[in-house]
């Protein structure tokens, strides 16, 4: 300790030196639980796309299928109408 300075004097620097130091801390603590984050995202999201995607095609393909039958129904249901007035001619 100097005699030169006053007390008080060493007491703000030796605060500010504390909190700069603190505050770096936080710093590179912020830096790593993003990086953590990130990873498990990478990590993470694949999977769920993948699975969104599989769900995506499955009810795509089911509402394909069901279209594609009441089409089919339609369809035989004109074709008899067709039918039905041609043999009533």
């Amino acid at each position: 300790m100097d005699d030169e300075k006053p007390v008080l004097e060493h007491v703000t620097d030796t605060m500010s030196s504390a909190v700069e130091a603190t505050k770096e801390a936080a710093k590179t603590a912020v830096k790593k639980v993003k990086k953590a984050v990130k990873k498990t995202a990478k990590k993470m999201m694949p999977k769920k796309a993948k699975k969104a995607k599989k769900a995506a095609k499955k009810s795509s393909a089911k509402k394909s299928a069901k279209k594609s039958v009441k089409k089919a129904v339609k369809k035989a249901a004109k074709k008899k109408k067709k039918k039905a007035k041609k043999s009533k001619r």
